[in-house]
């Protein structure tokens, strides 16, 4: 009988690295919070060059991000053209090792014709024939942060082979502020805010209306703020335009900052916030990851606060309801009042 020899498992070549390729296509929520896990990747090549593949809302973003040499923003092809491209342009690259931190069905396929021959470079993520194949059943089912510390220990990127809440790179945004130089722009005097003042979120995803809590709720809540000697801030993109409009309406005190912040803007507005109240978006993750007291509002009909729940320097109160429609004024206030941060 001949024997078949048995094949050596794949090795993390870790600080000995020269080309890393991490992919993060979106959205901002779950970019974030994948922060912990990028700063793991770099502190486990050293030397590598490192190149996040993106999309273009968080070009500016990742190039002022520590953690990586190249930004590539070309990580969603509109075309077969551009696929091949990108394809092309990543064997060419011969990458040492590629984090999928996307793990979605386009990237499942980039690593589907990247192997044909069996010629793809080591891979961490969700495809089983992947290097490091992250196998887990219930992984749909993890928080992001959870998911990620265990993809990473697959891959061999953990001390003692796993990673715990304690010791796995938080996702952190404290390099914002020294890596821009405090510029005038990241105060909030730039958008006429004096303290104390507190910031408003009241976005969601446009198609899922059970996520967002009512608006005239919001500006009952702005009124209270008001009250109690507090500025609050409405902050959002071109789809809360309309909302921070009827917000101040009914609340003249508010103040609308709404298309007027970036990324950089909104992790230094938080930093210095009294607090924060918005719903389960983008921004909140990043305002409980710069540290601010917060209370985020969860529908549960839509997602899990278990599975998708801001985490950071200071995580939020969670104030939850099957839909924001449900979720009462007054449950919200005395969960503000529970952080002690209102004037006294």
């Amino acid at each position: 009988m001949v024997k078949t020899a048995k094949l050596a498992s794949p090795v993390n070549p870790g600080a000995g690295a020269k080309e890393v390729l991490v992919i993060k296509l979106s959205a901002l929520g779950d970019f974030v919070l994948a922060l912990g896990a990028m700063k793991a990747v770099r502190e486990f090549h050293p030397s590598a060059r490192i190149t996040l593949l993106t999309t273009p809302p968080f070009e500016d973003f990742a190039k002022h991000c520590p953690y990586f040499d190249r930004v590539e923003t070309d990580g969603r092809p509109a075309t077969m053209k551009a696929t091949t491209a990108l394809l092309n342009r990543i064997r060419k690259t011969k990458y040492d090792i590629i984090y999928d931190f996307q793990t979605s069905g386009r990237t499942k396929n980039y690593f589907t014709v990247l192997n044909r021959a069996g010629k793809a470079p080591l891979w961490s993520g969700h495809h089983e024939k992947a290097a490091f194949f992250h196998d887990n059943p219930d992984r749909a089912t993890m928080h992001s942060i959870d998911r990620l510390a265990e993809q990473l220990a697959v891959a061999g990127v953990a001390p003692e082979g796993r990673w715990n809440r304690q010791n796995f790179p938080k996702p952190d945004l404290s390099w914002v502020r020294p890596k821009l130089r405090d510029a005038p722009r990241l105060q909030p005097a730039y958008f006429g805010l004096e303290q104390p003042y507190m910031l408003l979120i009241p976005g969601a995803s446009e198609h899922r209306e059970a996520k967002r809590w009512p608006v005239e709720r919001f500006a009952e809540l702005a009124k209270r703020v008001a009250d109690a000697g507090v500025t609050p801030a409405i902050i959002g993109g071109k789809a809360e335009g309309k909302i921070a409009q009827d917000i101040m309406k009914l609340e003249k005190r508010a103040k609308s900052l709404v298309t007027r912040t970036d990324l950089f803007q909104i992790v230094t507005l938080a930093e210095k916030a009294a607090f924060v109240v918005g719903n389960d978006t983008g921004p909140m993750h990043m305002a409980a990851i710069a540290g601010a007291p917060g209370v985020a509002l969860f529908a549960t009909s839509e997602s899990n606060p278990d599975h998708a729940a801001p985490r950071g320097a200071r995580s939020p109160i969670i104030n939850s309801a099957p839909t924001l429609a449900e979720l009462e004024i007054d449950t919200v206030w005395r969960s503000i009042l529970a952080l002690g941060v209102l004037p006294t």
